[in-house]
């Protein structure tokens, strides 16, 4: 007689999955987490693993567009609604104190986090597309303020863009080693004192 019988597979949750291995992701990086620690959090078999995402790699790419849309486009949303420039990086300034201290996830912006160390050059140059992406809606945006004469026309959109994003990737990058949400919030304070000064506003009469 037969004891045993092959039932059905349980019900696998896709997204729980997804947020179970951006944890991981997030925590580790890219490089540091491997398969085992991924069949580990998300609870099932590396053949599972393989069959409902396909390789460590493309797991990764989908967890980065789960993260880009639900932690990673503050800067983008601020950039579009606020009304200058520098209003738009003091947002995202604020905010990245508050996001990357949040206790309900690990610290830190993940796209930079699992950067490090990674010998994946196809990961790094996906990770490196999106850093930079960032910094041209930050240049875009400064450019429009000079053309609008908001900002001086000799401002330097370029390297205004690059100090944004050092000091954002550099606001990740403490908070991961213990920086508050106060005291990343005095960094921003501190980085804005650098922006150009807006036009002088004129008298009408």
């Amino acid at each position: 007689m037969v004891t045993g019988q092959r039932g059905r597979p349980r019900s696998f949750d896709r997204d729980a999955a997804l947020d179970k291995a951006m944890t991981a992701f997030w925590e580790r990086g890219y490089e540091a987490t491997s398969i085992s620690d991924l069949t580990a959090s998300l609870g099932i078999s590396a053949p599972s693993l393989y069959a409902a995402f396909g390789d460590k790699r493309t797991l990764f790419e989908e967890v980065v567009a789960v993260y880009a849309c639900r932690y990673g486009d503050f800067a983008g949303v601020a950039l579009a609604e606020e009304p200058t420039a520098r209003a738009a990086v003091e947002r995202v300034l604020r905010e990245a104190a508050e996001i990357y201290t949040d206790p309900a996830h690990p610290r830190g912006c993940m796209v930079l986090s699992a950067a490090i160390n990674t010998t994946s050059d196809e990961v790094a140059q996906a990770l490196r597309e999106r850093r930079n992406a960032g910094l041209e809606m930050f240049e875009s945006r400064i450019r429009a303020d000079v053309a609008t004469g908001e900002l001086p026309a000799d401002t330097d959109a370029r390297a205004l863009a690059r100090y944004a994003g050092a000091v954002v990737a550099g606001m990740s990058q403490q908070s991961r080693d213990g920086a508050s949400r106060e005291e990343l919030e005095a960094v921003a304070e501190r980085a804005l004192l650098a922006w150009p000064p807006a036009r002088p506003v004129r008298n009408s009469a």
